[in-house]
C-alpha cells in the first residue's frame, strides 16, 4: 500500500487519488470531444446547381462556395433547442437537462438564453454552459469549419437515400485543433449540403476519454439545410458512457422589427 501511495500523481494509480478532482477531469475533457461533435453541426445554405457532372474536388468547392454566401442567404434565425446529457461512470450516476433559445444574426454569429435547466449542476455548469459558450465563439471565428483548409476529403461512392443522391466523403484533420474531427459526411447531390455527418474527434483530449462516435441529421428548413438533431456518446475509461442528445427544434425566420442591436445581451449565455 505504502509504494501505491507514493506513486507520482502523473501515473495511472495517482490520476484516481481524488474522485472530485478526477470528475472534474473527466468533465473537462468530455466537453472538448462534445464540442467537437457541436461544432460540426454548422448551418449549410442550399444551391440551386444540379451537381451533375462534378468531380470530387468541385462537390467539395462547391459545398465551402455555399457556405460562404450563408451571411447573404441566412441573415436570421430562432430556435429552442433541448440539450440532454447523461453520465455514467466513477461510480455516479447523473442526468442533466437544458432548453435554450438559440439567436443567429449573421454580423453578430450565435448568441443563447438559457430558458430552463434542470438535474446535476456538475454537468450543467461545467459541461453544457460551456459547450454554449465554445458554440457562440465559434460562431463568430469559425476555426472549426468544413472547408479544404482545416480537412482533407476523399469521396467514396455515391448513394440513393429517401430518393435523394448523396456523395460519400471522409475527411481526416489537416492540424492538431481538438475541435475538429475524422469520419464520414454525407453531401447532398442538388445541394451541395452536408445531411449527415458520422464520425470522431480528431484527437483524443484526455486519458479520460476512451472513445466517442458523433452523429449528426441535418435537415431541410425552407431555403436552408440546418442541424435537426446530434448525438454524442463517449466511452469513459475504467467503466462509464456519457451521452448528450441536442434536439434543435422548430427554426424561425422571421426577424423581429423591433431587435435591436442592445438586445443581443439579453439573449447572452447566463
Amino acid at each position: 500500500m505504502r509504494l501505491i501511495e507514493n506513486l507520482p500523481a502523473h501515473s495511472t494509480f495517482g490520476r484516481l487519488r481524488n474522485p472530485m478532482r478526477n470528475m472534474h477531469r473527466v468533465l473537462r475533457a468530455l466537453l472538448l470531444v462534445l464540442a467537437a461533435g457541436a461544432l460540426s453541426a454548422a448551418a449549410q445554405p442550399i444551391s440551386d446547381t444540379s451537381a451533375m457532372g462534378a468531380d470530387p474536388s468541385e462537390i467539395v468547392w462547391m459545398m465551402v462556395a455555399r457556405n460562404e454566401t450563408r451571411a447573404q442567404e441566412l441573415q436570421y434565425f430562432t430556435a429552442l433547442r433541448h440539450y440532454h446529457l447523461d453520465f455514467h461512470g466513477l461510480g455516479r450516476s447523473m442526468t442533466a437537462d437544458m432548453h435554450v433559445r438559440v439567436t443567429y444574426v449573421a454580423e453578430s454569429g450565435k448568441t443563447f438564453q438559457i430558458v430552463d435547466e434542470s438535474g446535476s449542476r456538475l454537468l450543467l455548469d461545467h459541461v453544457l454552459k460551456k459547450l454554449l459558450q465554445t458554440e457562440e465563439e465559434d460562431s463568430r471565428q469559425r476555426k472549426a469549419s468544413l472547408t479544404p483548409f482545416n480537412y482533407k476529403f476523399t469521396f467514396d461512392t455515391e448513394t440513393i437515400e429517401g430518393g435523394r443522391r448523396l456523395y460519400e466523403f471522409s475527411v481526416e484533420p489537416k492540424s492538431r485543433n481538438k475541435l475538429l474531427y475524422h469520419g464520414k459526411i454525407w453531401i447532398d447531390a442538388g445541394d451541395f449540403a452536408v445531411v449527415r455527418v458520422e464520425a470522431q474527434p480528431a484527437e483524443n483530449p484526455s486519458f479520460w476519454i476512451k472513445q466517442t462516435e458523433i452523429h449528426h441529421v441535418y435537415a431541410k428548413n425552407g431555403e436552408f439545410w440546418l442541424p435537426e438533431t446530434d448525438r454524442s456518446e463517449s466511452k469513459v475509461r475504467l467503466g462509464g458512457s456519457a451521452v448528450l442528445t441536442i434536439d434543435y427544434g422548430t427554426y424561425q425566420f422571421e426577424e423581429p422589427q423591433d431587435l435591436a442591436p442592445a438586445d443581443a445581451t439579453e439573449l447572452a449565455v447566463h
